[in-house]
């Protein structure tokens, strides 16, 4: 066991808090009788390539325009879902992502999330990796934060994190370091706690990265990891 993944997660937990992710509207879905699960979806589609205040402004369009269901964005036309979401940028490769995910919904799910996320775990994996624009950091988010699988997320951040401390993986493998972190947590917390072990450590570390653990320019004498990272040194 890497007794360092514990105690990055342990002190990361202690400086920044319970983080509570994924981010979204809840009132809206509440008022709405809509399911957030389809926002953690698209969510995760918008944010690929673009900062997250991005993402916001493109959620308020489909919110805005009431196109945040699934039948509803699968009948809006296409130019229209491009104008809604154009503020998370690449819009017309994204449009047509959402698009595609919406269509696979319906036809292999008839449109049930409660159906989608009983699937096992991998074999969910495999199906989304299949969709055209979704690679492993999408499905992961999707897996995680909208059906609370047990699976880590790894993102340029994780990848800096790794590199920085060092971790004694190879911080430009996805899958490495993926299954690095999941075989050390594992051994640490029960299965049920994993879910959110992962959402709470993924959202750490974007908030180090974010803060402190910068691509340039670090704040290494501020940051909260300083007594373990190699960096400054």
């Amino acid at each position: 066991m890497d007794k360092k993944i514990l105690l990055i997660y342990d002190q990361l937990h202690d400086f920044f808090g319970p983080q509570y992710w994924w981010p979204m509207d809840t009132a809206y879905h509440t008022a709405n009788g809509s399911d957030p699960r389809f926002e953690i979806i698209i969510g995760a589609i918008l944010t690929q390539n673009t900062a997250w205040s991005n993402v916001e402004k493109a959620l308020h369009n489909l919110k805005e325009k009431q196109k945040l269901t699934l039948h509803s964005m699968n009948n809006v036309d296409i130019a229209s879902l491009k104008t809604l979401i154009k503020p998370s940028g690449f819009f017309n490769q994204k449009a047509q992502r959402l698009k595609h995910i919406c269509n696979f919904l319906i036809e292999v799910y008839q449109g049930d999330l409660d159906k989608l996320f009983t699937m096992p775990t991998d074999n969910l994996r495999s199906q989304l990796l299949e969709l055209n624009g979704i690679g492993p950091e999408t499905a992961d988010s999707i897996l995680l934060y909208a059906g609370s699988k047990p699976i880590f997320v790894v993102d340029a951040y994780t990848k800096r994190l790794c590199s920085r401390i060092p971790i004694d993986v190879d911080a430009s493998s996805y899958d490495l370091i993926q299954r690095y972190f999941q075989e050390t947590l594992e051994k640490q917390y029960p299965r049920k706690l994993l879910p959110s072990i992962y959402n709470e450590y993924h959202a750490f570390i974007v908030e180090l990265g974010k803060q402190f653990c910068k691509k340039q320019k670090p704040l290494c004498s501020d940051c909260p990891l300083k007594s373990l990272c190699d960096f400054p040194r």
